[in-house]
C-alpha cells in the first residue's frame, strides 16, 4: 500500500526538517529511550549496522539512499532499536514523532489510519524479506555442515 501524493503531503505536514551530518549516529541499536520517532530520507546516505550475536564490532546491513523510512518499528511500538543508522553523508530528513503520528491519528483518523497501513506494508515487506534471507543462509550453513561431515 501506497499513498498518493496528496496523503503523502498530509503526512509530510505533520513531520519536521532535520539536518544530520555525516559521521553521526542518529539511531543506535538497542536504544530502548529513544525510540518515539521515524526518519523520511529526503537526501543522504545512511549506513544501517547490527552488531551480531558474538561479535563486538558492527556489521553492515545496508546502505539507504532517498525515499527510505527508519525507525518505523520504533515508532509504533517504542521497544528498543534492532539497528545502528549513521550518516554516511550529511543528509536531509524528514522526523515524524509519536505524538505528531497520535496528532494526525486523532485530527484526521481516516489518513492516519491509511499511513499506518503503508507502513505496516513496508515492515511487513522488510520481514518477508529477511526470511528469504534467513532460508538461504540456513540452506549454506546446512551444505556447509554436509561437506564438514564429508572431510571427518
Amino acid at each position: 500500500m501506497t499513498l498518493s501524493l496528496i496523503e503523502a503531503k498530509i503526512v509530510v505536514s505533520y513531520m519536521h526538517p532535520e539536518t544530520v551530518p555525516a559521521g553521526e549516529t542518529f539511531i543506535t541499536e538497542g536504544d530502548a529511550v529513544n525510540t518515539g520517532f521515524m526518519v523520511l530520507l529526503l537526501d543522504g546516505e545512511v549506513l544501517v549496522e547490527n552488531i551480531t550475536v558474538s561479535r563486538t564490532k558492527p556489521v553492515t546491513v545496508t546502505v539507504l539512499g532517498p525515499g527510505s523510512l527508519i525507525g518505523e518499528m520504533g515508532l509504533l511500538d517504542t521497544g528498543p532499536r534492532s539497528a545502528s543508522c549513521t550518516a554516511s553523508t550529511d543528509i536531509q530528513c524528514a522526523v515524524l514523532t509519536r505524538d505528531a503520528l497520535e496528532s494526525l491519528i486523532e485530527e484526521q483518523p481516516a489518513m492516519g489510519a491509511k499511513f499506518l497501513l503503508a507502513v505496516s506494508a513496508r515492515i511487513a515487506e522488510r520481514y518477508r524479506e529477511t526470511q528469504k534471507k534467513l532460508v538461504l543462509f540456513a540452506r549454506l550453513a546446512a551444505t556447509m555442515q554436509q561437506e564438514l561431515d564429508r572431510q571427518t
